[in-house]
């Protein structure tokens, strides 16, 4: 495979689908795609930090957004770069509502089920991304 794959979770600190994102993202590097997969963290784009910014430049890059207001899509295409698969953790929590985060410092069962779902999901894409080189 020629480009490395970073996945860049939202920041979403005080927000539940952010925190299911952050861990979806730990899961897939961690477990499910170690040595495939790589991340960063958000907030070295946003001060540019020239490692961050190289890591990501020959890099196929999905992010992953706890709301709406897609902060890391935003923030990874505010330094030029092309966002290849943007992905919501919403997405996930309409297949499964019957499975809602106890709260923010503890996601509980039902978050981290949630979380591990984005995470095969997040596998898929890197599967497809891969079968394309």
């Amino acid at each position: 495979m020629g480009k490395k794959i970073l996945v860049l979770p939202c920041s979403g600190i005080g927000k539940a689908y952010g925190e299911i994102g952050r861990q979806a993202t730990y899961e897939l590097a961690e477990d499910l795609k170690p040595g495939q997969v790589d991340t960063l963290c958000l907030g070295r784009l946003m001060i540019r930090d020239p490692e961050a910014l190289e890591r990501m430049e020959d890099s196929f890059v999905i992010t992953v957004d706890g709301c709406a207001k897609d902060c890391a899509l935003k923030n990874v295409e505010a330094t030029g770069k092309k966002v290849d698969k943007a992905v919501r953790t919403l997405e996930v929590f309409k297949d499964h509502r019957d499975l809602k985060p106890e709260g923010v410092l503890n996601l509980g069962e039902p978050g981290f089920k949630l979380a591990h779902y984005l995470a095969e999901k997040l596998s898929g894409e890197v599967d497809c991304r891969m079968k394309e080189e």
